[in-house]
């Protein structure tokens, strides 16, 4: 005599036995929710991994608080230059506490220049550019069409002075410029640091500007 078979489950939410189909979506809709779980649970652990590692890496990374040295060699630079210029180039020997973090040759608006960018002693900047035959448009743009408002003379040089009068918040890099030429050369300071600074790099640069005219 055979067993009776169980009689199927009732439960509790439709208050009867599920359907087959019923019990087939309800086993689907697990499945689904435990991968879905399982995925949450892999990209959580990925996620931990990743930021571990990243950790241990910059633990590992040995680190120096000493200031980068970004100093260009301008006076190499200027070597290799000088032999396809006619004007000779200005290299000034900057005193201790100056340092330069750009030596090009430039080309704008049909005039080359010889550049250096510099940096003071006060963490200030200014632009040196020696152009050869400079034209009015070129000066113009450099110094966004101001005129000069005075004049100085600083270890025999005479030099145009020129203030921007825009706001600080405006001036980027031109809060006053020097200006003088001699021979083919129009030689501009243009930056940020105080007269004092400007003073100190047309006194480091006049003899070199002498010797042009």
């Amino acid at each position: 005599m055979s067993k009776p078979g169980r009689a199927p489950r009732v439960v509790a939410e439709l208050g009867r036995p599920e359907t087959p189909q019923e019990t087939a979506d309800r086993k689907a809709e697990n499945s689904r929710k435990y991968r879905a779980q399982k995925t949450v649970n892999n990209l959580v652990l990925s996620l931990i991994v990743t930021v571990a590692a990243v950790l241990l890496i910059v633990m590992l990374v040995p680190r120096n608080d000493n200031p980068v040295d970004r100093s260009v060699d301008f006076a190499a630079v200027a070597t290799q230059l000088q032999p396809s210029v006619d004007e000779p180039l200005a290299v000034p020997v900057l005193p201790e506490g100056w340092s330069t973090n750009a030596a090009e040759w430039r080309t704008a608006d049909a005039v080359s220049s010889w550049y250096l960018g510099l940096v003071t002693p006060e963490k200030q900047f200014i632009g040196f550019s020696q152009a050869i035959d400079a034209n009015p448009t070129w000066l113009a743009q450099q110094l966004l069409s101001q005129a000069p408002v005075d004049s100085v003379q600083i270890d025999g040089i005479t030099w145009d002075m020129y203030r921007n009068p825009a706001p600080t918040a405006d001036r980027g890099n031109f809060d006053e410029a020097l200006v003088t030429t001699a021979g083919s050369s129009t030689y501009l300071l243009i930056g940020t640091a105080p007269e004092t600074e400007f003073e100190v790099l047309a006194r480091v640069l006049a003899a070199s500007i002498a010797n042009n005219q």
